[in-house]
C-alpha cells in the first residue's frame, strides 16, 4: 500500500474535508495516509470520526501558508508549515506522494525546489481532468504554472500529458492537440505556430491544432496550451458550470409540479452534476517534478480529498515520472 502526505491545513474548511478525506481513502484501501498539521487539533478531528484502526498517522506541522501569502516569502520564512512538511515527506522516502489544496503558488515552489525536477523537464506543468460529451476524460496543461512558454516547453507538456493519460486513463495512443483559435496550420500566434512543428516530429499520437470546443466534445485526449490560456480556460469552465447547474436546478423547481416528474428531473439533474463534478477526479498533478504532487481545488470537500489520495497512489504505483523521463529522451532523438 503506497503511502500519501496530506496537507491538512490547506482547503478553505481546514482541517474537516483533508481529515474526513484521509478516512474515506483509507477505508477504501487506497493508501496509508499521513495528516500534516498541527497535532493536537488533527487528534481532536481523528478522535470525533470513526477511524480507529485505520492507516492514518498525524505529523506535526507548526505552521500554516494562508491563501493571502507571498509563495516565495513564505517558502523561506515558514520553514514548519504543514506544505512544506509534506513535502520535505517525499523528498526524503517517508511518502510516496503529496497532495494539498493550499495555496497554488506556495504548493508549486515548495514541490519544485523541495522535491526538484525530473530529468529532461524545463518546466512543470499542472494537468486538469475535464469531462468530455463522449463520457470520456480531457486532459488539459498548463492550466497555471507557466504563464509565458516557448515552443519547447509545449513539447514537454504534449509527453508528459501523453503518459499521465496512458498511465490513469488506460489508454495507449492517446490523441493530443495543441490549442489554438483555428485548426488550420497558419492559425494562432507565435508561440502555437513555434510548437507546431515540433511537435508534429514526436513520436506521439499528435493531431495538429484543436480550439476551445475540442476540450469538451472528446476530439481529442491531451491538450497542450500555455498556462495563462490553459488557467483562462479552467476559471471560465468552472464558472459557466456553476452557472448551468443553478440555472438547471432553478427551472427544475419552477416547471415541474408531478411528484414522478420531479423525482426523475432530480436524479437527471445528480448524475449531469456527478459527470463535470471536479472533485471526481480528485485534483491536478503538477506533472514534471520527482515524487508525486496533487494540488486540490481550495473548496475541496471530502471527496476531493479522498480522490486525490486515490490519484497520487495511482500515480506513484504507474511509475509515471519514470515514464516520462524515458519518454522525453526517447523524443530529444527528434531534435526537441
Amino acid at each position: 500500500m503506497r503511502r500519501i502526505a496530506v496537507d491538512a491545513m490547506g482547503t478553505d474548511s481546514a482541517p474537516e474535508p483533508e481529515v474526513a478525506g484521509a478516512i474515506e481513502a483509507a477505508r477504501a484501501g487506497y493508501a496509508e495516509v499521513l495528516l500534516v498539521g498541527p497535532q493536537d487539533r488533527l487528534s481532536r478531528e481523528l478522535s470525533q470520526r470513526k477511524a480507529l484502526g485505520l492507516p492514518i498517522r498525524i505529523v506535526h506541522a507548526s505552521e500554516t501558508i494562508t491563501m493571502g501569502d507571498k509563495a516565495t516569502k513564505a517558502f523561506r520564512q515558514r520553514r514548519d508549515s504543514s506544505i512544506r512538511v509534506t513535502a520535505r515527506l517525499v523528498n526524503e522516502g517517508k511518502a510516496d506522494g503529496m497532495i494539498s489544496a493550499g495555496n497554488t503558488g506556495a504548493v508549486m515552489t515548495t514541490a519544485k525546489i523541495v522535491l526538484g525536477g525530473l530529468e529532461g523537464v524545463d518546466r512543470p506543468a499542472i494537468a486538469q481532468v475535464f469531462p468530455t460529451s463522449k463520457g470520456t476524460a480531457a486532459v488539459l496543461l498548463d492550466v497555471g504554472a507557466n504563464v509565458d512558454c516557448k515552443p519547447h516547453h509545449l513539447v514537454e507538456f504534449a509527453v508528459m500529458g501523453h503518459t499521465y493519460y496512458h498511465v490513469i486513463f488506460g489508454m495507449e495512443r492517446p490523441r493530443i492537440g495543441l490549442l489554438s483559435i483555428g485548426q488550420e496550420d497558419q492559425k494562432g500566434n507565435e508561440l502555437t505556430r513555434g510548437a507546431l512543428p515540433l511537435l508534429r516530429q514526436l513520436p506521439l499520437n499528435f493531431i495538429g491544432n484543436v480550439e476551445g470546443r475540442d476540450l469538451y466534445n472528446g476530439r481529442v485526449e491531451v491538450i497542450v496550451c500555455d498556462g495563462f490560456i490553459g488557467n483562462v480556460a479552467l476559471k471560465i469552465s468552472e464558472g459557466l458550470i456553476e452557472a448551468i447547474s443553478s440555472l438547471l436546478k432553478e427551472a427544475l423547481s419552477s416547471t415541474l409540479s408531478s411528484k414522478v416528474g420531479y423525482v426523475l428531473a432530480r436524479k437527471a439533474f445528480q448524475n449531469f452534476k456527478k459527470r463535470v463534478d471536479y472533485s471526481e477526479y480528485g485534483g491536478a498533478p503538477l506533472l514534471g517534478v520527482k515524487g508525486v504532487c496533487i494540488i486540490c481545488h481550495g473548496g475541496s470537500n471530502t471527496n476531493a480529498i479522498k480522490n486525490a489520495i486515490r490519484v497520487a497512489a495511482e500515480f506513484s504505483n504507474g511509475k509515471v515520472n519514470e515514464k516520462i523521463e524515458r519518454e522525453l529522451a526517447a523524443a530529444s532523438r527528434f531534435g526537441y
